[in-house]
């Protein structure tokens, strides 16, 4: 694999723990079965979220959001990553964990046991969101009156 398609790969794994929340928990025995230790511990800060008039105009300041960060290594010295938003801790350790695994040697079983279901989960979510809010749409139109 090239490097490009590593780094596409890893944002999309990296995208479905960060929106993961409590779904991931059900990993949680899996993941922290291999020994790792804290590089960053799980702390909570803040970041300012910038947007664009329009999506493309001048850029402003929209306001701040809370986010979590951790850092962990396994003992193979994998190295793991993660930025949440929100406040839980343990979402954000045991993202890094994610992270730290899918960087080993067992990539594709953790792709095919944790990332893959997560999404498709997520997926599904997002599906339901859109039918809920399509069927309260509502189309306006104009009608031309004969004059």
């Amino acid at each position: 694999m090239t490097a490009q398609a590593n780094t596409t790969l890893r944002q999309q794994w990296m995208q479905v723990l960060a929106r993961a929340g409590d779904a991931l928990m059900s990993f949680e025995a899996e993941l922290t079965a291999a020994t790792y230790r804290r590089i960053r511990a799980p702390e909570t800060g803040m970041v300012m979220v910038r947007g664009r008039a329009g999506g493309t105009g001048q850029a402003f300041n929209v306001g701040e959001m809370t986010v979590t960060r951790c850092v962990v290594r396994l003992d193979d010295g994998s190295t793991g990553y993660s930025y949440i938003a929100g406040r839980n801790k343990q979402h954000a350790e045991l993202a890094a964990l994610a992270d730290a695994h899918l960087q080993g040697q067992e990539q594709e079983r953790w792709m095919e046991t944790l990332v893959r279901p997560l999404q498709r989960q997520q997926q599904h979510k997002r599906l339901q969101r859109e039918a809920d809010i399509a069927a309260s749409k509502v189309n306006f139109f104009t009608m031309v009156r004969g004059d």
